[in-house]
């Protein structure tokens, strides 16, 4: 049964929130994730790890994105380095969302680095999410529903991001899958974050 969001509890202990968010292409997952950041104190972070192209059309996109949330977060460009800002900022914000997982995976393959070396983010990733007190919600693509990837590097993709989700899932008490609009709890830790009735 979809269970729908319907606001946190203001006795649960928010400060121990840890959510991934995960779904298709346009399912919903970032205006989801928005929604429960938007349940949090006013100072949020907002990690966007998409990096401008020069392409008009998805500029655009993030002109439209930056300026409906102006008034409600802080936005922060960052295509790599999401563990040092975690670190670095986590005494001054009430949450953060990071979006996305998989561009943050995709710009380290585009860089040249290796499977072992992005590994090893993501476990650095792990820990600093697990021994964080200040709330934390990811997004990320769910890729392995479709077909084999034709190239080897698109099943290199596929492999490291569908990994990666693996391995946020384990250190994250809530885990989200939207489809359609509509979330899904794969993973629920009803102590922490009584959100969803």
């Amino acid at each position: 049964m979809i269970q729908l969001a319907k606001g946190r509890n203001e006795s649960s202990d928010d400060h121990s929130v840890k959510t991934l968010v995960i779904g298709g292409c346009r399912s919903g997952k970032s205006k989801f994730a928005l929604e429960q950041a938007l349940l949090f104190a006013p100072c949020r972070v907002f990690v966007a790890t998409l990096e401008k192209k020069g392409d008009a059309e998805m500029d655009q996109r993030i002109k439209f994105h930056l300026e409906s949330r102006a008034r409600d977060w802080i936005t922060v460009e960052e295509p790599i380095r999401i563990v040092e800002l975690l670190l670095d900022r986590q005494q001054e914000t009430d949450v953060f969302l990071v979006d996305c997982l998989t561009m943050w995976i995709t710009n380290y393959i585009m860089r040249g680095v290796s499977n072992s070396d992005i590994e090893k983010e993501v476990r650095g990733l792990r820990k600093v999410v697990s021994d964080m007190s200040t709330p934390v919600i990811f997004v990320a693509n769910e890729v392995g529903s479709g077909i084999v990837p034709e190239t080897s590097l698109g099943r290199r993709f596929r492999d490291l991001a569908g990994w990666t989700n693996q391995q946020m899932a384990q250190v994250c008490n809530e885990v989200v899958f939207v489809a359609a609009g509509l979330p899904m709890y794969l993973k629920k830790d009803e102590t922490t974050s009584p959100s969803i009735r």
